[in-house]
């Protein structure tokens, strides 16, 4: 008990000079000991890093989850090491209704039809998203937080540690002039001033051995920037996929809608192809309508017969391909990427086809899928 009482009372003496060391210094009546500028601009570096880390996983965790409910969700999961309950994804969710749309508006009429590709594609879209998550949370987030929870906080205890040991030494130091004042003042040895020599030299060993200490984790930062380079470069790359898996499934389901029968039946102009580098008034260019002898049937209606097809007199232009294009039968053409072909379109053709021509081969191609040139 005595034990016990004798303790507490010597922290509470440390803790009170430590307290008078530090109100003294800002108000600039007690000497500072100031750390090397080496020393001074690795905290600085250190502080950096923890800050613009914080920054970066907060925005990164609003970016893969964008509801702040679930994100604080998520985190109490997190905090009560409790597994987060798998959540449906907006893709998935809007999945969800165009499919049951279809179903109480009918699934054989165009819209209903169109509604269920649509929807299929969102649930690839929704499942993409899920798995990017996933790999970006893994990959990224997770290392970012195991430095702020870990490194961060043994980095920031060892700080406290080297400030309350420079207080110490401060104050030791101080100790020591106002004895040796005391000294030549009584112009006899005053044994004040070997205890507060003794006390001096044991808080410069600890001092200098905590300073140590946290040189060294201050200077593993540059591990950790090594460690967050990495973790990007698997964002960026789980990022990539993510986009590219995205931009499939779309041109895909773009493919389908475009052999639908009247899917885009009173369309003027054709969308411009996505991601595409070309001016929108070019890449929505429609093709001049001039007379023929042949004429086709809107597709779905009859087969197109290329024998009989002849290019018109006039209006014929020349276009590039964007993107590849595999023909669904025989009354198409094949496009291969940057590819140039001539194209025309004739009487009764669905406005988001033309007939596109290179060498001997002709069939329908889909507008989207060409830049047209002058």
């Amino acid at each position: 008990m005595d034990f016990n009482m004798k303790k507490l009372a010597s922290d509470a003496g440390i803790f009170f000079t430590r307290a008078v060391q530090f109100t003294e210094e800002k108000f600039g009546q007690a000497e500072k000991t100031e750390l090397d500028a080496h020393f001074e601009n690795l905290l600085a570096r250190a502080d950096s890093t923890k800050n613009w880390t914080e920054k970066i996983l907060r925005q990164t965790e609003v970016l893969l989850q964008p509801n702040p409910s679930a994100r604080v969700e998520e985190f109490l999961y997190e905090k009560l090491d409790r597994k987060v309950p798998s959540r449906v994804t907006n893709g998935e969710l809007l999945a969800q209704y165009m499919a049951d749309a279809a179903s109480e508006l009918g699934p054989t009429t165009p819209y209903g039809k169109t509604l269920i590709k649509v929807a299929e594609a969102e649930k690839q879209l929704g499942a993409t998203e899920r798995d990017f998550i996933h790999t970006a949370s893994i990959s990224f987030l997770t290392p970012l937080r195991n430095f702020l929870e870990g490194d961060w906080k043994t980095i920031s205890k060892e700080r406290r540690l080297l400030q309350n040991r420079r207080l110490d030494l401060d104050a030791c130091k101080a100790r020591l002039k106002k004895a040796k004042a005391a000294e030549a003042k009584a112009t006899l040895w005053n044994d004040e001033v070997d205890k507060a020599e003794q006390e001096l030299r044991v808080a410069q060993t600890e001092f200098d051995r905590q300073a140590e200490v946290t040189r060294l984790l201050l200077e593993g930062i540059s591990s950790t920037h090594v460690n967050h380079l990495r973790c990007l470069h698997e964002f960026v790359k789980s990022q990539t996929t993510y986009y590219a898996q995205c931009y499939r499934h779309m041109l895909d389901l773009q493919k389908q809608l475009g052999r639908f029968p009247g899917t885009f039946v009173g369309t003027t102009e054709p969308a411009s192809p996505p991601l595409s580098s070309t001016s929108p008034t070019t890449a929505a260019a429609t093709m001049p309508v001039v007379p023929s002898v042949a004429s086709l049937a809107p597709p779905g209606e009859a087969s197109l017969c290329l024998e009989e097809v002849a290019p018109p007199a006039s209006g014929t232009r020349k276009a590039r391909v964007l993107y590849d294009y595999e023909a669904a039968d025989s009354s198409e053409l094949a496009l291969l990427a940057d590819e140039l072909i001539t194209v025309y379109s004739l009487p009764g053709m669905d406005p988001d086809w033309l007939i596109g021509e290179r060498g001997n081969k002709k069939g329908k191609v889909p507008v989207t899928y060409l830049e047209l040139l002058s």
